[in-house]
């Protein structure tokens, strides 16, 4: 079928496959499309129906609640094309000109480890090596789950046949409770991905500075990785707040205590510990990791300096925590046009 995309940049049209999703269609053609999550709770993928049918895969889904859909309006990433149709998105939508493009496939579970009681690690054997840029995501779908949920990759490479991924188990969560109920190694899951814009680029000449809370921290370290092995904290520096609720909620900071020692002093992690106060000012394991005490975008506030005007910042994790550290960082000069984040909720 074909779907004709009006939007403030002109007309443009492409294929959706029989019982695909509008929005997945558009982006593997390359058209960017407006989204943030991608699986109904964001709402940035609205647009209105023109002419044609759609059938909504998911009638629940939370962010359908603030539509007109008497006046036609869809989420792009939960609608199925059942005719021809003109969708008005209110946007500007071009070709892309940044890749790698997004793409179906599929990827098996194996390596699971609970790295807190509510924390899993997991990686996919991909069926196809993908191509991704640091602080990307993918979307999930598992057999008998409705709806898909959105993971940031962990890891970074050029190119690899392994996503790491770490997922936050949530009360209601339909693919967190599939995946903590049981073992599931060896499992397929479908994959849709790379997706996000939050992404790190090798050649800008700025300092880093990251914000995040719980599993939020996924694509930080993806982006760390990446800027570790580009060799930018060489003549950058790099701040990383990371919010948990204690000291015992803390994960990946082996990870993150390789990469201080890497940097030599270039990059600091601190470790913000949101429903505990401890006496001690760095962690008792990982001497290179910093301890501190509040909600990790206040503590954010008070260690930076007034002018923060020369940093690239990237801000990941539930929604209320990125709104303020979003105002922080506004606060602190910072420009909008640096502030990278890709809301999942």
């Amino acid at each position: 079928m074909e779907i004709v995309i009006e939007s403030r940049a002109g007309t443009r049209p492409f294929t959706c496959e029989p019982g695909e999703k509008i929005l997945f269609a558009g982006l593997r053609a390359g058209l960017t499309l407006p989204y943030d999550c991608a699986t109904g709770t964001c709402g940035m993928c609205k647009a209105r129906v023109r002419s044609g049918t759609v059938d909504v895969i998911w009638p629940e889904a939370p962010a359908l609640a603030k539509l007109q859909r008497d006046k036609g309006d869809i989420l792009m990433c939960q609608s199925r094309a059942t005719s021809n149709c003109v969708v008005r998105v209110p946007a500007n939508v071009a070709l892309s000109e940044a890749g790698p493009l997004p793409r179906y496939g599929s990827g098996r579970v194996h390596n699971v480890e609970r790295l807190t009681d509510d924390v899993m690690h997991f990686e996919l054997a991909l069926a196809a090596p993908m191509t991704f840029n640091a602080g990307q995501f993918v979307v999930l779908t598992a057999p008998g789950i409705n709806g898909a949920r959105a993971y940031s990759m962990v890891n970074y490479a050029l190119e690899t046949s392994t996503l790491e991924l770490v997922i936050k188990k949530k009360a209601g969560g339909g693919l967190s409770d599939w995946l903590f109920e049981a073992d599931r190694t060896g499992l397929e899951l479908g994959v849709f991905g790379p997706l996000g814009r939050a992404t790190f680029r090798p050649g800008e000449d700025r300092d880093l500075l990251c914000i995040a809370g719980g599993s939020g921290i996924a694509g930080i370290l993806s982006i760390l990785e990446h800027a570790t092995s580009a060799g930018h904290f060489q003549k950058h520096k790099g701040r990383v707040f990371f919010g948990v609720r204690s000291l015992r909620d803390g994960f990946y900071l082996d990870r993150f205590s390789r990469l201080v020692a890497q940097s030599q002093g270039a990059l600091q992690v601190f470790l913000v510990l949101s429903h505990e106060t401890v006496d001690v000012a760095v962690h008792p394991q990982f001497g290179n990791i910093q301890i501190a005490t509040g909600f990790v975008h206040d503590v954010a506030n008070a260690h930076l300096e007034a002018d923060c005007s020369h940093v690239t910042s990237f801000v990941a994790g539930p929604p209320p925590m990125v709104d303020g550290a979003i105002r922080v960082l506004i606060g602190h000069g910072v420009p909008s046009t640096q502030i990278r984040y890709d809301k999942f909720g």
